[in-house]
């Protein structure tokens, strides 16, 4: 990825424009935000590599979404929230 790709990428997350893929995974439960990415298709045709290190992890999944969000943290755990 060029220089020019990345400020446009970081100025579009901080203004929450940006697309993440959201990851919600149970046994252990977890929130994962991956990217940023530009585009939904950008973000859709990625995900497949991010699943596969999840499941080889034996997490289960919830669910996964694609959004426009700002995260202020790209890893959530159950121990994190209290």
């Amino acid at each position: 990825m060029n220089l020019k790709t990345e400020l446009s990428l970081e100025i579009l997350s901080k203004l929450g424009l940006a697309y993440w893929l959201e990851v919600i995974t149970d046994h252990p439960w977890c929130v994962y935000y991956f990217g940023p990415f530009g585009t939904i298709q950008e973000a859709e045709l990625s995900q497949f590599g991010y699943l596969q290190d999840i499941l080889e992890e034996s997490a289960h999944l919830m669910s996964v979404t694609i959004k426009q969000v700002c995260p202020q943290n790209l890893t959530l755990f159950e121990d994190s929230l209290d």
